[in-house]
């Protein structure tokens, strides 16, 4: 009969394989969902092998950003959506306009029905009881379903496909989708987030169908994105805030440091890194990541002056209400100041509160003509850097760097769906 290998949600197979690994869905887990996936009905088997319950484990709610860096961000479900109900739809018109019998309809959900649709129905709400019975009434097998008109308004939709149960007809129903298409699209129900995504592989290694060492975590090397900053600083604060506000994620960033071993200095250096890279056609995902200051505006200009391809994209440093009236000292002397655009590195996205600081200040600079601002540098920002070392996630403010991960992540998202 052979071994199935399964991708499951909530204990409902979204995509199955045969004798063979099938999708290779590592890069939706981290090596430490790797972990034994204990089954009751096995305790009292005698000589059973504890190697048979392996696999990764854990929730849709911890994958659902993984998703989106994958490709399949929620534009993406509308899209793959969409040309489904269009190619369902050409494929009912046709069957009629060559004298077929076609009963079924033409007219699909819009997406943003299916929206609700999937809202109203949370997967652990639907009952996952397995029929025995092959002769039982389809009311008894699907449920909820049963006399609901919006099943037949889903694409490629079979009324005499009923499923197994409840729960296993109504995500059998979504399966005109891409399997990680109807994962995100779950996802967009906060109950269905705390939902268990389940790849159990070990009845096909113990099998002999695979190995241990073909099933591997993390982001491959595709699918990481280079980010690109001005120094070293910019490193270690945003790989840190990532281990600890997003420690999911961890594996799809690397980092390069623009400044080491390159003759150049500042934003200028990210100008002409930028400029190199897409010359060589590069194929590697890259964010360039610039401050945002009046060198960083100026620099970020230029980058998109270049036109890169699809797979690089630039940001500066996002604004934040808090940069809007800050301390500036210049020839003029002490003022209160926007520095949005003029002075915003990446310490300013740390806790200027923590008790050991000084109070932020942003010395003025050089006069930029070409942007008619002045350059400005947050003083003492190594003090900022150096407490931020030694912070914990109690007693620190990590609301700033939440905004700029979430900018960043956003970004990396672009690139993931050109």
């Amino acid at each position: 009969m052979g071994t199935e290998i399964c991708l499951e949600i909530a204990g409902v197979d979204v995509v199955c394989s045969k004798n063979s690994m099938g999708i290779d869905h590592g890069s939706l887990f981290q090596s430490k969902d790797r972990k034994r996936i204990a089954n009751p009905d096995h305790d009292d088997v005698d000589g059973f092998d504890a190697d048979f319950e392996m696999g990764f484990h854990r929730s849709l709610g911890s994958t659902k950003t993984r998703l989106d860096l994958l490709g399949y961000t929620m534009s993406t479900v509308r899209r793959h959506y969409e040309r489904a109900a269009a190619e369902c739809r050409e494929e009912r018109e046709s069957m009629r306009e060559y004298g077929v019998e076609f009963a079924q309809s033409t007219e699909f959900m819009s997406f943003e029905e299916l929206l609700t649709f999937v809202a109203e129905n949370p997967i652990g709400d639907l009952s996952n009881a397995f029929s025995f019975d092959l002769g039982a009434p389809r009311s008894k097998v699907i449920g909820r379903f049963h006399n609901d008109k919006r099943m037949v308004l889903l694409p490629f939709f079979d009324e005499h496909d009923t499923g197994y149960s409840e729960r296993g007809h109504f995500i059998g129903s979504l399966g005109f989708l891409h399997p990680y298409s109807i994962l995100r699209l779950l996802a967009e129900c906060p109950e269905n987030c705390l939902q268990d995504l389940i790849w159990l592989y070990g009845p096909l290694v113990v099998n002999g169908w695979a190995q241990i060492t073909d099933f591997i975590p993390e982001a491959r090397r595709t699918e990481k994105y280079l980010i690109a900053t001005e120094g070293t600083s910019d490193i270690y604060i945003l790989k840190r805030a990532i281990d600890i506000l997003h420690p999911e994620l961890s594996d799809f960033f690397r980092f390069i440091d623009a400044s080491d071993r390159h003759p150049f200095s500042g934003a200028g250096n990210l100008v002409k890194f930028a400029e190199g890279l897409a010359k060589i056609d590069v194929h590697n995902k890259v964010l360039f990541l610039l401050d945002n200051d009046a060198e960083g505006r100026q620099a970020h200009n230029s980058i998109l002056e270049m036109q890169l391809p699809s797979n690089m994209r630039a940001m500066t440093l996002p604004n934040h209400l808090s940069f809007e009236r800050i301390n500036t000292l210049g020839p003029a002397g002490e003022a209160i100041s926007d520095i949005n655009g003029k002075a915003v590195a990446i310490e300013c996205f740390l806790d200027f509160e923590q008790r050991e600081l000084p109070p932020p200040q942003v010395r003025w600079t050089t006069y930029k003509e070409k942007l008619g601002i002045y350059q400005g540098e947050l003083m003492e920002k190594a003090r900022y850097a150096k407490v931020f070392q030694k912070s914990d996630k109690i007693n620190y403010d990590y609301s700033k760097l939440e905004l700029l991960l979430e900018s960043i992540i956003f970004e990396c998202c672009q690139i993931a769906v050109p």
